[in-house]
């Protein structure tokens, strides 16, 4: 997921409520992401925790810190946030080259650190949550505020994410800033409790679903798997909204995915064309420039 929104608009704290609403992991996977914090000499007091890893490095690290690296092929922040949450600040400030070598981690899973006296792979699957200003002032759209180079200076800075790069993410919203009135007088929201019920629930359906494949989640399945639960109507719209907005093979799939994962949380046995929309939506919505 990628949020994009001027400062103080809230980015942050959404994604540091992220692991909240995240069930507990199983048995293997705690010890997994144990023995990763092991290898790193990071499982404070040699105990193995059972709830989601979340990790938001710097947007200074290398590439080295991102994926993995040193003369003993030590594991990278996105190893260490396996099961759980990698989350990105100011997502175009990240070396470029740190960002890239995210790219295959993040479609399969494992990431390879290969030096001349280590070769090793560890699993890399994460939820990756970026965040990012619309500009490098941050202000871009406001009239009063954004800087004398507006809008170039928007398109200046979305152009150092790559294409492939967005391609691997699946969610893209705008987080708008509340006014101080509005926020003051504003009711008490939904708790991450009852938000962590429904997650439960739509991850119990999934694993059910897919326990004959030996997976857990709608991220891992096969396409063929998850087209299975699609009304006719439906699958028509995904397609033909594939070739109109030209979506790669893996746009179309993950779209597929986010629609899919939509209608476990609303308690949906098929998906409908709703939450194809909804997907859509979500997918090619992409850094506004104002």
């Amino acid at each position: 997921m990628l949020m994009v929104g001027p400062p103080g608009s809230g980015k942050s704290m959404l994604a540091a409520r992220l692991p909240g609403i995240l069930p507990d992991l199983n048995p293997y996977e705690a010890l997994e992401a144990s023995l990763i914090r092991s290898v790193a000499g990071g499982l404070e007091g040699g105990r193995i925790s059972a709830r989601p890893p979340f990790r938001d490095p710097h947007h200074s690290a290398s590439q080295a810190a991102l994926t993995g690296g040193g003369p003993k092929a030590r594991p990278g922040e996105i190893s260490l946030a396996h099961r759980g949450v990698l989350f990105l600040d100011e997502l175009p400030e990240f070396p470029r080259p740190a960002l890239e070598a995210l790219r295959q981690p993040l479609e399969t899973g494992r990431v390879t650190v290969a030096r001349a006296n280590a070769h090793v792979s560890y699993p890399a699957r994460v939820q990756l949550v970026a965040a990012m200003n619309p500009c490098r002032c941050g202000h871009l759209g406001d009239a009063a505020r954004e800087c004398g180079q507006a809008p170039r200076c928007g398109e200046g800075y979305q152009s150092k994410l790559s294409g492939p790069l967005l391609d691997r993410i699946d969610l893209t919203i705008e987080v708008q800033p509340i006014p101080p009135r509005e926020l003051s007088r504003a009711p008490a929201g939904e708790a991450s409790a009852a938000v962590a019920e429904r997650v439960a629930a739509a991850r119990a359906v999934q694993r059910a679903r897919y326990q004959p494949l030996g997976i857990a989640t709608n991220s891992e399945a096969p396409v063929e798997a998850i087209r299975d639960g699609f009304a006719a109507e439906a699958l028509s719209l995904a397609e033909s909204a594939a070739e109109r907005l030209a979506l790669s093979s893996r746009g179309f799939t993950r779209t597929l995915r986010v629609a899919r994962s939509i209608a476990d949380l609303s308690g949906a046995a098929t998906v409908a064309r709703v939450h194809v929309a909804e997907a859509l939506g979500y997918r090619m919505r992409k850094p506004a420039a104002g």
